[in-house]
């Protein structure tokens, strides 16, 4: 059922040419865990990642459990403070994109990799978990929207954080609409 709702999700995506504008030079995830997930190994993502070809977004491979370290562990560490929260998806950052989630009545917190303390960056996967940590601490729930502004080597993102990832990717395609709509307005 996992990796039908993530085909599903994909599907989404990479039938929406303006989803390109939100992929980071990362690439974007989506993923979603089992219902308990204790390890990267219950949660299921997309192995190479999201990536755009000639303006069209485009997943390398179908998903599959342990395909994603990072996003896997952005979850988990989102499920630790609410269950239902099973899914993820990585986009580019950009103030306007989060001015917009805001504006849609998004629940948004970010942290600041720059605060990350040396214990916890010198372990090689720590990073999201301290960053979800930071950023559910400062709204006082779990988010609908994770953001950071980067650091030295790492590239400024935006996580969607839901229970299903069909609507993320609903919620992405909406996002890049939008935010395409606003762009093109500032250069008439």
């Amino acid at each position: 059922m996992i990796i039908e709702k993530l085909k599903r999700a994909v599907q989404i995506l990479e039938d929406s040419p303006e989803f390109a504008h939100l992929i980071p030079e990362v690439r974007s995830n989506i993923v979603m865990a089992r219902e308990n997930a204790q390890g990267t190994e219950d949660v299921a993502g997309i192995p190479g990642r999201i990536t755009a070809v000639k303006g069209s977004p485009l997943a390398v491979s179908k998903p599959d459990f342990g395909a994603s370290s990072h996003m896997a562990r952005l979850v988990l560490s989102v499920m630790k403070h609410e269950p239902g929260k099973r899914s993820a998806l990585n986009i580019k950052y950009h103030p306007d994109l989060i001015e917009t989630c805001q504006k849609l009545g998004l629940r948004v917190s970010s942290y600041d990799r720059n605060q990350e303390p040396s214990e916890v960056e010198e372990k090689e996967g720590n990073s999201i978990s301290w960053g979800v940590e930071v950023a559910v601490e400062n709204l006082g729930a779990v988010p609908d929207v994770i953001f950071h502004k980067g650091a030295w080597g790492k590239e400024p993102m935006i996580v969607l954080v839901g229970a299903q990832p069909e609507e993320l990717a609903d919620m992405a395609v909406c996002l890049a609409k939008l935010f395409l709509a606003s762009e093109s307005k500032m250069y008439k």
